[in-house]
């Protein structure tokens, strides 16, 4: 399945799962069920869902949770700190400035004038945007580095620390190239819970240098997206490569982190010439 005939069979599976959210909006909702209601994996169908979509899940949520207020506030009599409360919102001041942030209006004025209600279901996410994409299959590869918590922006501390560390230590003769592994979504995990390794891939045969974490990514197919320019702007790539590329190649991700390599570096490269790629395993 691919092409066309696979975003459908995508846009299917996250149907499924908005379809779910609408009838539990007022309940809690679990992310490792909606995976399972899409038919995808649990450590990566929220990269998919929100590159097809545009939004998180819980934009989703907020969007739905404003769209049945609109409707409440035009059709029903409630006060509006009620229609607050089961928006989700603790006071009607926030639930203000939320609702009129989407509708353009207060509700008391959405109400005064009968209401005017939005469609709820965004245009699926498609772009022109291109990269180049290939599928190549991986020996059982070692990461090694140190541990980086917190935002993913933030990174390049880590790095620094690492090159430090192995420019008194010894053990750049080890290394097959910088990478990083990032084990959280960054769209669900907050950031002070982000979790990644900042090092470099280990040449076959080698073992870690002392006082370094190991990443271990297994043998396996691999889509390798290729980027060029700031890694401020991988963001883009990530979102594509996980959303509508994965949806026409019909492939599905696997459970293996997202892993960067860089090909060269900030030291003696321009940002828009910096190449990266992206490593996404497939099931």
């Amino acid at each position: 399945m691919a092409g066309s005939a696979g975003i459908r069979d995508y846009r299917k599976r996250l149907e499924r799962v908005r379809d779910h959210i609408r009838a539990h909006l007022d309940g809690p909702l679990n992310l490792d069920e909606l995976a399972d209601i899409a038919c995808l994996s649990r450590f990566h169908w929220h990269r998919t869902y929100r590159g097809l979509t545009g939004e998180t899940v819980w934009q989703t949520v907020r969007r739905l949770r404003l769209h049945r207020a609109a409707a409440d506030l035009a059709t029903g009599s409630d006060p509006v700190e009620a229609i607050a409360r089961r928006s989700g919102y603790t006071n009607a001041r926030a639930f203000t400035q939320a609702f009129k942030s989407d509708f353009g209006l207060s509700p008391l004025r959405y109400r005064a004038e009968g209401g005017h209600r939005r469609y709820d279901n965004p245009e699926w996410q498609e772009t022109d945007i291109m990269y180049d994409v290939r599928i190549e299959e991986h020996p059982e590869t070692t990461i090694a580095g140190l541990i980086h918590n917190g935002p993913y922006i933030d990174i390049g501390a880590t790095f620094d620390r690492f090159g430090s560390m192995l420019a008194v230590n010894g053990g750049w003769e080890k290394s097959a190239g910088m990478a990083a592994a990032y084990y959280c979504d960054p769209d669900i995990t907050p950031p002070d819970a982000l979790r990644s390794i900042a090092g470099m891939v280990l040449r076959p045969g080698t073992s870690a240098p002392d006082g370094l974490e190991t990443c271990v990514l297994p043998a396996g197919r691999y889509a390798v997206l290729t980027h060029k320019g700031p890694y401020g702007e991988l963001g883009k790539a990530y979102k594509w490569l996980f959303g509508q590329w994965l949806a026409e190649s019909g492939e599905a991700a696997g459970p293996a982190p997202a892993v960067e390599r860089y090909l060269n570096g900030p030291v003696d490269t321009a940002p828009p010439d910096l190449m990266t790629e992206i490593h996404m395993q497939l099931a």
